[in-house]
């Protein structure tokens, strides 16, 4: 009679080390054994010799509810089983439910409990009028980890939190142990670009870059890694685009701060100079797309491990919203939830950085960012059993035929992409087989950090 569950054979990736004929097996939806050589007998058993078999990714940044209506928990959570991504982190900023109090946590919650295909944790903001006065009981409710901005869209949707309320923000934070994640602009910097460039008359493909140049961001990291060291609050930039950036993420951590760093997909993978000018507004991300050179500067710091956490910053806006002639009427952000990990996977092999940076930077790192290592990230006995296989078969994406998008758009549409998505297992349940997304909606779990769970 089998012990296990479930016994999957190929080629293993850990964050330390890859395990060429390896295996895992698993019971009761949590892995309990990895190892190499034969794998032992299970009531489910697969033997892929030409297959990664990584931890199922956690998405670090997600925006399921930008667009009322339009995606939500049942779409983005599909995206993600279909992309090997097992856990996803929604953003606060909901298109009529920011989440900046323990009900908006609570509601939201049940929300993704009764339609997320996958597990789910949450981030919290504030409201600027109340400031940081309802940080404790967010953190009671459960969230994640904490998101502000230094830049301004909106007073009250995407508004900007000046330093005084962000140093209030960050100091009420510190005693949970979360982190303060920041959305790294400069303000008055970007409104000065912004004008400048409007009173050109520029508004093709280069008025974004122009209108949000390199030293918006770099000011924005400063601000943000001072009150970080200042307040003893551990301080995340949610996105860079700049090699530079991560320079100065190293400098604060080499002097002892807690400063944290995330790439997204996106600034791996599309350049400025070819991939802006090509798309215009379905290429319109905040902070902008760069060229070519800062692109490759990324990978390099991936490669010296200067990037904490690897994400999408996945929204899906509809079409309408990304096809403006004026670059700067568009809506920011683009969908990326199926395509991350292959996509990660193949730009790592393509310089020669070893897979073991694909299981850290998307699984064991953002487990330990968002304190829910307990449960999530690792292919450790006694972890859920979340898992992604991927194998050799070159296929040309295309967001409308996968049928797992609730947009027909993407800008990755025809790109290359050498290694499939071809089985997610969420909690030891195959939720995605290569083709179809077999997780129901409601499904998913709502997973809180640990120090929350050890006040309860």
């Amino acid at each position: 009679m089998a012990d296990f569950d479930l016994a999957l054979a190929g080629t293993v990736i850990l964050p330390d080390r890859i395990i060429e004929r390896g295996f895992v097996a698993v019971a009761d939806g949590r892995i309990a054994l990895v190892g190499e050589g034969e794998p032992p007998a299970a009531r489910d058993s697969h033997r892929l010799p030409r297959a990664l078999i990584l931890p199922g990714a956690i998405d670090a940044q997600v925006h399921s509810l930008s667009q009322r209506g339009q995606e939500d928990f049942q779409w983005s959570t599909r995206s993600a089983a279909a992309g090997g991504v097992t856990t996803i982190v929604d953003m606060p900023y909901d298109e009529g439910h920011v989440v900046s109090s323990a009900q908006a946590v609570r509601e939201k919650a049940a929300h993704g409990e009764a339609t997320a295909r996958v597990d789910f944790a949450l981030y919290g903001t504030v409201d600027p009028t109340e400031g940081a006065q309802r940080i404790g009981e967010m953190v009671e409710a459960g969230v994640a980890a904490f998101k502000f901005s230094t830049f301004g869209t909106h007073p009250t949707r995407f508004p900007r939190i000046p330093p005084a309320m962000l140093m209030d923000c960050f100091a009420a934070i510190a005693p949970h142990g979360l982190t303060a994640g920041v959305h790294n602009e400069d303000h008055e910097t970007v409104e000065a670009y912004m004008a400048r460039t409007k009173a050109a008359g520029i508004t093709d493909w280069r008025a974004h870059g122009m209108s949000r140049p390199p030293i918006a961001e770099l000011l924005a990291m400063h601000t943000i890694y001072e009150i970080g060291a200042a307040t003893g609050c551990p301080a995340h930039v949610v996105h860079c685009t700049l090699g530079r950036g991560y320079d100065i993420a190293a400098a604060y951590r080499a002097q002892g701060f807690a400063a944290t760093i995330e790439a997204c997909i996106h600034y791996l993978v599309l350049d400025e100079e070819n991939d802006v000018r090509r798309l215009g507004g379905k290429a319109k991300i905040n902070p902008p797309i760069r060229r070519r050179t800062e692109v490759e500067a990324l990978w390099r710091h991936v490669a010296e491990s200067n990037v904490t956490l690897v994400s999408t910053d996945h929204v899906s806006w509809s079409e309408d919203r990304k096809s403006n002639p004026d670059m700067l009427a568009n809506a920011s952000g683009v969908p990326g939830l199926e395509v991350m990990v292959p996509l990660f996977v193949a730009g790592a092999l393509k310089r020669g950085i070893p897979l073991t940076m694909a299981a850290q930077l998307m699984a064991a790192n953002p487990a330990q960012h968002f304190r829910i290592a307990d449960t999530k990230g690792a292919l450790t006995s006694g972890r859920d059993a979340d898992i992604t296989v991927l194998t050799p078969e070159p296929y040309r994406y295309d967001a409308a035929a996968s049928g797992h998008n609730v947009v027909g758009w993407s800008p990755y549409n025809g790109l290359e992409i050498p290694w499939r998505v071809s089985g997610t297992y969420r909690r030891g349940e195959l939720v995605f087989d290569g083709t179809k997304v077999l997780a129901e909606p409601g499904s998913g779990r709502f997973i809180q950090p640990l120090q929350t769970k050890a006040q309860e």
